[in-house]
Order: structure tokens, then sequence, then C-alpha cells
């Protein structure tokens, strides 16, 4: 196969760590890589160096094997050559390019215009445009011709099969409806080479499988070569020609994806042992709870629909179903965030209860200092290093080394090790990958210690092994500081492994609630394979 990109001794460090350490391959033109490890192995720096994005590696090289036109912009893959230019007719000639030598600048700018990235948890559209003016706005970066842009937009939007969906809002699109859309946006660049980010980490199984089959259709549509990042076997298995495992910034097993896969998971154990919990008294109970929208193209929204339910002291409480069930607007509620249409939200603060539905600093205000919210499109402080933001950017001011010491012990609570957690202390946002980014999000939550804390999708951008750590950390956390939980997930198998009491809504409706394992076996086969729960 013909090389598009070698990747030739890469290494990238950041304030004195190692990142990554000699990384050497290839992808071939037309080829699919997958790229998988832990959380904070390198994948997402990795990805961005070879985008040509961030800043530049501290040594080795990123060569692109292209065909340049003399007479125009156009860049192309190596079996162009020769050939008349697509854009001018000119000649195509051979070229081999340093992505980040600075005399290649003016290419790295060309290719770049060549290649697209889909970034995970980051949908980057126009949310008050619809679907085909999203598209029609990348065609026109390109400057495609403005006769031929409309066809060209719906064309792509069928390729994505979102044609139902063409007139629609883009903020009010589902998350996988959303990637589709970014997708469309990245083909109409007419890319020969795609990169994927972790780009189903936040979807539900079934939304994830069908994103999955779009990338690879488009692929093959578009003899465009992929590198896809991911802790998820299935996404190697699903999508992938070869598969690369990165391991603390270091190659440690290339090839057939299933070989790699193995090598992933020798590591895949769960062996803690936490005891049940025993919960106290109530502490949050919710009556009637309803909160209806007004849609240009739906007329009346019931998002949540007379939900009533209790939750107790040290309770891990789920709350499950398919997408547009209601779970996340229930949680903003919850949260304080949402006001209700009608209907009571009381939450006990010491000896009082407290109604989150009224508003006022001795009612909604009061009680929303003890919730701590974790949503799935979670932000922290670019500019700000990891303490900063555990303490000086949410408020908190401490002394350096009580800040410091109350920073590690909540990072281990989130799952760092002490070793990790003095390591990233000091780095930016932008030094740590997603997974770490979501883990220090919920260190973020956990330090102002509140009473109750509602995390939203908390496992979407974790792989396995971290995802153990992310589950001991929220039970040690119930155990060491006597902390409340509410996890709203698509995540069967984390729901089974960690909640006390489940409810299971459907259309904006709680109409199953009770011990875990009771509720899961009363799922449909389509909320079953929607929400990747097994056989009850």
């Amino acid at each position: 196969m013909t090389p598009l990109i070698t990747v030739k001794d890469l290494c990238m460090e950041f304030n004195g760590c190692v990142v990554l350490k000699n990384i050497h391959f290839e992808v071939a033109e037309g080829e699919t890589v997958g790229i998988i490890g832990r959380s904070g192995a390198g994948k997402t720096v990795l990805m961005h160096l070879m985008r040509g994005v961030d800043q530049p590696p501290t040594r080795g090289a990123i060569i692109y094997h292209v065909v340049a036109c003399e007479k125009c912009e156009y860049i192309g893959v190596p079996g162009e050559a020769g050939k008349p230019c697509p854009a001018c007719g000119g000649e195509l000639k051979p070229v081999d390019v340093d992505l980040w030598a600075e005399e290649s600048a003016m290419m790295k700018r060309r290719i770049m215009r060549r290649t697209a990235i889909m970034f995970q948890r980051t949908f980057a559209l126009y949310g008050d445009d619809r679907v085909i003016e999203n598209i029609l706005r990348a065609l026109d970066d390109i400057g495609y011709p403005a006769e031929k842009a409309v066809s060209r937009a719906a064309d792509l939007i069928d390729q994505v099969r979102l044609s139902h969906r063409m007139m629609h809002i883009a903020r009010d699109l589902s998350g996988g409806e959303k990637q589709r859309v970014v997708l469309a946006r990245q083909l109409a660049k007419n890319p020969f080479m795609l990169f994927a980010d972790e780009p189903t980490g936040t979807l539900d199984p079934e939304t994830a499988t069908l994103v999955h089959r779009m990338l690879i259709e488009s692929a093959q549509q578009n003899d465009m070569a992929m590198v896809i990042t991911s802790h998820f076997s299935s996404v190697i298995e699903d999508v992938v020609d070869r598969a690369i495992l990165l391991e603390n910034g270091e190659i440690k097993e290339i090839g057939a994806p299933e070989q790699v896969i193995h090598k992933f998971m020798e590591n895949y154990s769960d062996v803690e042992q936490h005891e049940a919990g025993e919960v106290g008294e109530k502490i949050l109970i919710a009556r009637d709870v309803v909160k209806r929208y007004l849609s240009v193209d739906r007329g009346v929204v019931r998002a949540v629909n007379g939900v009533s339910f209790e939750v107790a002291e040290q309770e891990i409480f789920g709350i499950i179903g398919k997408s547009g069930a209601g779970k996340t607007t229930l949680s903003r509620i919850i949260s304080g965030i949402l006001e209700p249409t009608s209907g009571e939200m009381n939450i006990r603060i010491g000896d009082d209860w407290i109604d989150m539905t009224k508003p006022g600093i001795e009612n909604r205000g009061r009680a929303k200092g003890y919730i701590g919210l974790l949503h799935q499109e979670y932000d922290l402080y670019p500019h700000r290093t990891v303490l900063d933001n555990l303490t000086d950017a949410i408020g908190l001011e401490f002394p350096k080394e009580l800040a410091m010491r109350k920073a590690i012990i909540t990072l281990g609570m989130a799952g760092f090790t002490p070793e990790k957690s003095r390591e990233i202390l000091e780095r930016y946002p932008s030094q740590l990958s997603e997974g770490e980014k979501h883990r220090v999000a919920l260190a973020q939550v956990l330090i102002r210690e509140p009473l109750l804390v509602v995390l939203d999708e908390p496992t979407g951008t974790m792989d396995p092994i971290t995802k153990i750590d992310v589950k001991h950390s929220i039970l040690h956390a119930r155990e060491e500081m006597d902390e409340t939980f509410i996890v709203v997930s698509h995540d069967m198998d984390f729901v089974r492994d960690i909640c006390d009491r489940v409810a299971l809504m459907r259309g904006g409706r709680i109409i199953q609630m009770g011990p875990t394992e009771e509720v899961l076996a009363h799922l449909t086969e389509e909320e079953r394979q929607v929400m990747g729960a097994g056989a009850p």
C-alpha cells in the first residue's frame, strides 16, 4: 500500500513531562487506522500533531506524501501522480512535506485544507442555524461555487442520512444527529484524510453504531483515509483496518484490531470490593415535576411530565432512558439550572427543606451552593492550571500548601493516583487527555463538598479501566464524605455496577423505579439495544 503519512521518531513533552516517546508508524492511502489506549496515553496529542494543530513536537517529524499542482493550490494523494489537476488541469507532481518544518508553512496550509477533524464532545456547529445552513457555511468557507452549493449541501446531508432533519435548527438536534452534521461539514472540504478524536465517546451505543457506519461509508465513498482515536474496543473492531495501542506515550502494539484489543484488555480487571451503602434519611423529594417547552416545529413538548421520586442520603440513584426521555432536563431541574413549569423539588439543607422551584436567595439561591453538577458538556478554564481550576477559578481561596493538599485528595476521589495528581497540578487543560479533563471536572465538583452531586453521563469519554477508577472514586466519596449521587447515564454496565436504585424514564415520565436489577429487567428490547444493556 502507498504510504500517505509517515510519523517518524515523534516525541512530545510538556513542562519536562514526556507525553509521546519515539512514535513511528505509517498510514497508507485510503487506510483507516485506530489508536486505542487509556485516558492520558497520548492519543489526542498525537492526533493533533498529525493534523498540524496546537504546538509543534519536541522532536521527530510528520511527513505527508502528497501530490501538488504547480499552477494552483490543489493537493492530492500519491495515487494521483501524473494525472491532470482536477481543479485547473495542470500536472500533479509528488512531494514530501515535513508538516512542522518552518519551510513547509505554505504547504502545511494547503494540506490542512484537504484534511478534516472531528473533536470529541465539541460539535462546533452554528446552533441557531438550520442544518442545511451549517453545511452551506462550510461550502462557502472553501469557496465552493455558490450556484452549485445548495445541491452539494443536500447531497452531503443525504450522505449522512439526515435529509429528514435538513430544516431543523442545529441546537435542537440530538447528540448523534449533531455529530453527523459535523461529519457532513467536514466532508464538504472533500478531504483525503479525516481525523476523528473519540467521535462517539458521549453517544449511546445505538447512535454510536450509526455514526461508525457513517464514517466507514464516508471513507469508502470519498476514497478517504482516517485516523480514529478511541478507548472503546467496539469502535476499533467496527471501523479500522489496523490498530495501534498507546500506553504512557509509547506504542506497545501495532497490527490487526483483534490482536491489539486483546493486548489492551489484558489489564482490564475490577477486583476492589466495597460494602453495600447504608442510606440515611431523605435528602431530596420531587413531587409532580413538569417542564414544558414550546417548539416551533413540534408545538408543546413535555420534556418532564409529572415526575415524583425521593433520594436518601448516601444513596447512588440512577436516572436512565433513551435519548429524548427527559433525563438531562430533569437533572438540570434538580441542579437548579432550570425552573420547572410546575411541581416541587425539595432538598434538605441542615434541618430545613428548601423548594428549588422557588426563586430567591433563601430558596433556590441557598440550595444551589450545596448541589454539584457535572454536565456532559463541561468546560474547564483553558488558561488556568489544574490547581487553579480546582481552587481559585471556583472561588475557593486557600493558602498554596492547603490548596495543593485539598486538590490532590479530591483528584484521588476522581480516579487519579497521588503521583498522577501531583504531576498534573501545574498543567493546563490543553495538556490533558479528554478523559483526564473529565476527571478534573469531576474533582472540580467534589472539591466544593456538595451534599448532592448530579452526574450527567459521567463515563462518556472514559476508557474501561478509567471507568473502574471513577466507579471506585464515587463509592469512596460516598463512604468517606457521606456523599449522595444522582447518576444520569446510558452506560448500563456502569449503572448496574454503581446504582442502588434506578428510575427508568420514557416520554418525560418515570415508568419504573426500584432496585437497579429489577428495573433493568423491565427494559424493552429496543431500550436494551439503544442503552447497551445485556440480557436480564
